[in-house]
């Protein structure tokens, strides 16, 4: 899986060689992150990649020639990946897309800078446009970075264990079960008998319902469009009788 990167600070890209999962996956040649300066293709001295915006208005806009330059320079070294432009204004990243983009042989990662870039980019240049939350940041590359461990963690191989991904928040559509680990007491709290029974199948019960109840309580919409097993159902059910009996007994009567 490679990705490259067109920024106009490519050095940025340098903290993913410093340590943890995308630095051992380069490692071991699953994924390769490359990086083009955009100014390397500004035609004048002061390798200029901005302009003031036609109408007037604040701030600076991109120039469409140094970054299609770049674009088109990354599309003929790898013919077959797929062109992102990262902008507020893409589809929302999610597990979803990021397994979507870890079944690509690679990714062009396009950051943008200023107020933007010309329009003329987004429409003839690119296949995708990717935006990672609903805030603005001073540039794309942060964002590429998310994209980057994100997709990169799914690429086969990459984690310690093939079921790690799957299990992670999101994967299954629903948020992950609370983690433990020694010691089984601290400050008080401790974990689980059930975790600590050896009943494999009991286990798995308790973490799906963890998984049930943390996505009800924290983020509700994940369960709108995911389908539910009837043993889910049915704990659901359980909950929301419950849930009303408490209701009852704690209300008062005028």
């Amino acid at each position: 899986m490679t990705f490259t990167v067109l920024t106009i600070f490519p050095e940025m890209f340098s903290a993913l060689l410093v340590g943890g999962i995308v630095k051992r996956a380069i490692e071991d040649e699953r994924v390769s992150v490359e990086s083009i300066n955009i100014r390397d293709f500004a035609k004048d001295t002061h390798r200029t990649v901005d302009d003031r915006p036609y109408g007037g208005g604040s701030g600076m806009v991109m120039k469409p020639e140094p970054m299609a330059e770049a674009i088109r320079v990354a599309k003929k070294r790898h013919p077959e990946a797929k062109t992102l432009l990262l902008t507020p204004q893409g589809r929302r990243f999610n597990q979803a897309v990021a397994q979507e983009l870890a079944g690509c042989p690679g990714v062009v990662l396009v950051c943008g800078r200023y107020e933007g870039v010309d329009e003329r980019v987004r429409e003839h240049l690119v296949d995708d446009e990717v935006s990672i939350g609903d805030y603005v940041l001073t540039g794309g590359e942060l964002a590429a970075m998310v994209i980057i461990d994100a997709v990169s963690r799914l690429i086969p191989g990459t984690l310690g264990s093939e079921d790690s991904a799957q299990e992670d928040s999101f994967s299954a559509g629903l948020l992950e079960y609370p983690q433990y680990t020694r010691p089984s007491s601290f400050e008080g709290a401790d974990v689980p008998d059930v975790l600590l029974s050896g009943n494999h199948g009991a286990v798995k019960e308790w973490r799906r319902r963890a998984s049930l109840v943390r996505t009800v309580l924290n983020r509700p919409d994940l369960l709108m469009d995911h389908p539910l097993t009837p043993d889910d159902m049915a704990y659901m059910k359980k909950l929301q009788q419950d849930i009303e009996t408490i209701i009852d007994k704690n209300s008062i009567t005028p």
